[in-house]
């Protein structure tokens, strides 16, 4: 029983301290590893950085695209931290997965969120659908097609596109147009009232406070009331809540008629985020869900020319 509770204790801990300080980001745009070397992005990579899609500073995304994108598929990351930290430059959120997908033909965008103890997770969700509606947007500006945007969180980043993805009237009503799936890397909670009725850890009462009609409001399960977008529930099994909250979630989504999937993966909360990218029959599995959602994005992935087999799409050591 021990074991056990370091073991929760461990995988929660990872929703808290949100990886990799973002200070390890060098703002030229070049990684620093452990070590303090710097890696460069992949080559020919275009990045904006900061695009503004709300007046507080925290309402701003970056955006990393292929040098001669043409309608190209974008996925919009949302980084985890317990609802209250973290950051859209952190290693642990971009690096392996714009050093796969970029030199593929994805654009990826990667946006920050108001945060606790200011903003509620609900209106966290608002904003990233803001985001999405932005981006949605502008997507031509940098060579990407607003209908193949896939919403992809990590942790309470999870928690967020998964609660997007069960009320869409929450992204429509911020102006976003409908994506084409979602992929959710081992979410805080899917079941929130759950959670806050059983046994839970004191980022859970800093989240989502001590009122049940917040928790419902912000419960991708509870609000979930009809069909939704293909969805794409990654979970660790080293976790004693997540892969059962993933199975209940994705039921739900199926007995509307939805199509979405339950993806077990040995590692912990946060290899689900850092190795998604990594060659891996993980990423292999991401990847064949997202070539399901669309014929272009399957022809991205599907291509393995000698070009993009040259460029250095692994990043580090």
């Amino acid at each position: 029983m021990e074991s056990h509770r370091n073991l929760i204790a461990c995988c929660i801990a990872w929703l808290c301290l949100a990886l990799v300080s973002p200070a390890s980001f060098a703002q030229t745009g070049r990684w620093r590893g452990e070590s303090g070397e710097a890696a460069s992005l992949p080559s020919g990579t275009r990045v904006v950085r900061d695009v503004a899609y709300g007046s507080d500073p925290r309402q701003r995304f970056d955006v990393y695209a292929p040098a001669h994108a043409d309608r190209a598929p974008v996925i919009l990351l949302v980084h985890g931290g317990g609802w209250r930290r973290g950051d859209k430059a952190m290693p642990g959120v971009i690096k392996n997965k714009i050093a796969r997908w970029v030199p593929r033909g994805f654009i990826v965008i990667s946006t920050d969120y108001r945060m606790r103890p200011d903003t509620a997770p609900l209106q966290q969700a608002r904003d990233v659908a803001r985001a999405l509606a932005l981006a949605q947007g502008r997507a031509v500006e940098w060579g990407g097609d607003a209908n193949r945007f896939v919403l992809m969180g990590h942790s309470a980043g999870a928690h967020l596109v998964a609660l997007l993805s069960a009320e869409p009237a929450l992204a429509r009503a911020q102006g976003a147009r409908p994506w084409l799936g979602t992929v959710s890397l081992d979410s805080g909670s899917l079941d929130v009232v759950q959670t806050m009725r059983g046994r839970h850890f004191p980022l859970f009462d800093q989240a989502f406070g001590a009122d049940p009609a917040d928790w419902l409001a912000a419960s991708p399960l509870q609000q979930m009331r009809g069909q939704i977008v293909p969805l794409l529930a990654v979970c660790s099994s080293r976790r004693r809540d997540s892969c059962p909250q993933a199975d209940a979630f994705v039921a739900r989504a199926r007995s509307f008629g939805s199509r979405a999937s339950v993806l077990r993966e040995d590692l912990s909360h946060g290899e689900i985020n850092r190795q998604l990218g990594l060659p891996s029959d993980y990423t292999s599995r991401v990847e064949t869900f997202l070539g399901s959602l669309d014929p272009a994005v399957a022809r991205l992935l599907d291509e393995r020319t000698q070009r993009l087999a040259a460029l250095p799409v692994v990043i580090g050591r």
